[in-house]
Protein backbone atom coordinates (compact mmCIF):
# COMPACT_ATOMS: atom_id res chain seq x y z
CA UNK A 1 0.00 0.00 0.00
CA UNK A 2 1.45 3.39 -0.90
CA UNK A 3 1.81 5.98 1.48
CA UNK A 4 -0.04 9.44 1.18
CA UNK A 5 1.45 12.08 -0.58
CA UNK A 6 1.01 15.80 -1.54
CA UNK A 7 3.64 16.96 -4.20
CA UNK A 8 3.63 20.18 -6.43
CA UNK A 9 4.79 19.77 -9.79
CA UNK A 10 6.66 23.00 -11.22
CA UNK A 11 7.54 23.88 -14.64
CA UNK A 12 10.21 26.37 -14.28
CA UNK A 13 10.16 29.17 -17.37
CA UNK A 14 12.15 32.56 -17.37
CA UNK A 15 8.46 33.85 -17.26
CA UNK A 16 6.22 31.79 -15.67
CA UNK A 17 6.07 28.54 -13.76
CA UNK A 18 3.60 25.93 -14.45
CA UNK A 19 2.53 24.25 -11.13
CA UNK A 20 0.73 20.93 -11.25
CA UNK A 21 -0.66 18.58 -8.18
CA UNK A 22 -2.08 15.55 -7.18
CA UNK A 23 -4.44 13.65 -5.41
CA UNK A 24 -3.44 12.16 -1.53
CA UNK A 25 -2.84 8.80 -3.28
CA UNK A 26 -0.11 10.24 -5.22
CA UNK A 27 -2.07 8.61 -8.40
CA UNK A 28 -3.02 11.43 -10.44
CA UNK A 29 -1.74 15.02 -11.33
CA UNK A 30 -3.64 17.83 -12.62
CA UNK A 31 -2.29 21.39 -13.45
CA UNK A 32 -3.26 23.94 -10.81
CA UNK A 33 -1.91 27.57 -11.56
CA UNK A 34 0.84 29.52 -13.44
CA UNK A 35 2.74 31.83 -11.51
CA UNK A 36 3.83 35.17 -13.37
CA UNK A 37 7.18 35.73 -12.09
CA UNK A 38 7.85 39.02 -10.81
CA UNK A 39 10.37 38.64 -8.14
CA UNK A 40 11.77 35.71 -6.22
CA UNK A 41 9.72 36.92 -2.89
CA UNK A 42 6.39 37.20 -5.36
CA UNK A 43 7.38 33.41 -6.52
CA UNK A 44 7.87 31.60 -3.00
CA UNK A 45 4.68 33.88 -1.94
CA UNK A 46 2.45 32.06 -4.17
CA UNK A 47 4.26 28.72 -4.12
CA UNK A 48 3.63 29.06 0.12
CA UNK A 49 0.07 29.61 0.14
CA UNK A 50 -0.18 26.64 -2.53
CA UNK A 51 2.22 24.15 -0.04
CA UNK A 52 0.58 24.99 2.68
CA UNK A 53 -2.98 24.62 0.97
CA UNK A 54 -1.97 21.04 -0.13
CA UNK A 55 0.13 20.30 2.65
CA UNK A 56 2.75 19.61 0.05
CA UNK A 57 6.06 17.69 1.29
CA UNK A 58 8.12 17.70 -1.85
CA UNK A 59 8.49 19.89 -4.96
CA UNK A 60 9.04 17.79 -8.00
CA UNK A 61 11.01 20.05 -10.89
CA UNK A 62 11.45 19.03 -14.74
CA UNK A 63 14.97 19.43 -15.83
CA UNK A 64 15.37 20.71 -19.34
CA UNK A 65 17.94 18.76 -20.47
CA UNK A 66 19.55 19.10 -23.82
CA UNK A 67 18.45 16.39 -26.63
CA UNK A 68 21.71 14.47 -25.48
CA UNK A 69 20.53 14.59 -22.29
CA UNK A 70 23.16 16.61 -20.48
CA UNK A 71 22.33 20.04 -18.74
CA UNK A 72 23.02 23.22 -20.22
CA UNK A 73 22.84 26.42 -19.75
CA UNK A 74 18.81 26.32 -18.70
CA UNK A 75 19.10 23.46 -16.77
CA UNK A 76 21.56 25.34 -14.62
CA UNK A 77 19.31 28.30 -13.85
CA UNK A 78 16.51 25.57 -13.38
CA UNK A 79 18.64 23.81 -10.63
CA UNK A 80 19.66 27.53 -8.95
CA UNK A 81 15.53 28.47 -8.76
CA UNK A 82 14.52 25.56 -7.79
CA UNK A 83 17.37 25.16 -4.87
CA UNK A 84 16.22 28.47 -4.07
CA UNK A 85 12.45 27.77 -3.60
CA UNK A 86 13.76 24.82 -1.97
CA UNK A 87 15.31 26.62 1.17
CA UNK A 88 12.61 29.49 1.19
CA UNK A 89 9.70 26.73 1.39
CA UNK A 90 11.77 24.34 3.51
CA UNK A 91 10.75 21.19 1.21
CA UNK A 92 13.06 19.03 -0.68
CA UNK A 93 13.00 19.10 -4.50
CA UNK A 94 13.22 15.86 -6.78
CA UNK A 95 14.38 16.78 -10.43
CA UNK A 96 12.71 14.78 -13.46
CA UNK A 97 13.60 15.29 -17.30
CA UNK A 98 11.26 17.14 -18.86
CA UNK A 99 12.34 16.92 -22.50
CA UNK A 100 9.62 17.47 -24.73
CA UNK A 101 6.83 17.57 -21.98
CA UNK A 102 5.86 21.54 -23.52
CA UNK A 103 5.38 19.94 -26.98
CA UNK A 104 3.23 17.02 -25.51
CA UNK A 105 1.16 19.52 -23.33
CA UNK A 106 0.52 21.44 -27.02
CA UNK A 107 -0.19 18.62 -28.47
CA UNK A 108 -2.59 17.44 -25.92
CA UNK A 109 -4.54 21.37 -26.00
CA UNK A 110 -4.70 21.16 -29.49
CA UNK A 111 -5.98 17.85 -29.35
CA UNK A 112 -8.72 19.21 -27.29
CA UNK A 113 -9.68 22.02 -29.54
CA UNK A 114 -7.38 24.64 -27.37
CA UNK A 115 -5.58 27.44 -28.89
CA UNK A 116 -1.94 27.05 -27.58
CA UNK A 117 -1.19 30.68 -28.72
CA UNK A 118 -3.95 32.27 -26.44
CA UNK A 119 -2.75 30.48 -22.97
CA UNK A 120 1.06 30.08 -23.08
CA UNK A 121 -0.21 29.63 -19.03
CA UNK A 122 -2.08 26.55 -20.05
CA UNK A 123 1.00 24.67 -21.23
CA UNK A 124 3.20 25.46 -18.26
CA UNK A 125 0.29 24.20 -16.63
CA UNK A 126 -0.20 20.88 -18.31
CA UNK A 127 4.02 20.41 -18.77
CA UNK A 128 3.80 20.49 -15.32
CA UNK A 129 1.09 18.27 -14.65
CA UNK A 130 3.21 16.14 -16.92
CA UNK A 131 6.24 16.27 -15.05
CA UNK A 132 4.33 15.30 -11.71
CA UNK A 133 2.61 12.66 -13.12
CA UNK A 134 6.10 11.08 -14.68
CA UNK A 135 7.46 11.17 -10.93
CA UNK A 136 3.98 9.77 -9.73
CA UNK A 137 4.52 6.96 -11.77
CA UNK A 138 8.49 5.90 -11.03
CA UNK A 139 7.66 6.29 -7.50
CA UNK A 140 7.56 2.93 -5.70
CA UNK A 141 4.16 2.06 -4.47
CA UNK A 142 5.30 -0.22 -1.31
CA UNK A 143 7.52 2.58 0.58
CA UNK A 144 6.86 2.29 4.29
CA UNK A 145 9.47 5.04 5.73
CA UNK A 146 9.63 7.78 3.63
CA UNK A 147 8.50 9.74 0.48
CA UNK A 148 11.02 8.71 -1.67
Amino acid sequence: MSQPISALGLDIGRKRIGVAGCDRLGLMASGLTTIYRQSFNQVVAELAELVQERQAEVLVVGLPLTVAGEEGAQAKQVRRMATGLSKALKLPVVYIDERFTSLEAEELIRNQGGSVQADKGLVDRKAAALILQRWLDERPRTEQDGIF
